[in-house]
């Protein structure tokens, strides 16, 4: 029985990350529809580029993350969410992680430590 109860969680869980997944590319595909009609109606020839979006799983999973939080978080935080444990190590990976997304216009830190996903 435990089995069963485990993989419905299982379940549950991907579905929520798949859930969160769908609202960033939601947010991100509304961003780059608002870029395009701003562009072309300033008489640009040429529409913005889109945001270059990490490849890598571990990103995707924390952009999932910062995507169903409504308020902005903390690295430890995203770390307990995402179950990669409290280590200091692992702490700090993650706000290397977050600084990057940063850096691509991905996550916004609203408060220093605090972050969030880039939802304009």
């Amino acid at each position: 029985m435990t089995t069963t109860a485990s993989f419905l969680e299982m379940l549950a869980e991907r579905e929520q990350a798949a859930r969160a997944q769908a609202e960033y590319l939601r947010a991100q595909i509304e961003q780059l529809t608002r870029a395009v009609i701003l562009s072309l109606a300033n008489g640009e020839a040429h529409p913005p580029e889109p945001p270059d979006l990490p490849g890598n799983p571990a990103y995707q999973n924390i952009l999932a993350a910062l995507a169903e939080s409504p308020d902005p978080a903390h690295a430890k935080d995203l770390c307990q969410r995402l179950d990669l444990g409290q280590e200091p190590k692992n702490i700090e990976g993650m706000r290397s992680k977050l600084k990057r997304l940063l850096a691509r216009g991905l996550a916004v830190e609203s408060e220093p430590g605090l972050f969030a996903l880039n939802r304009k």
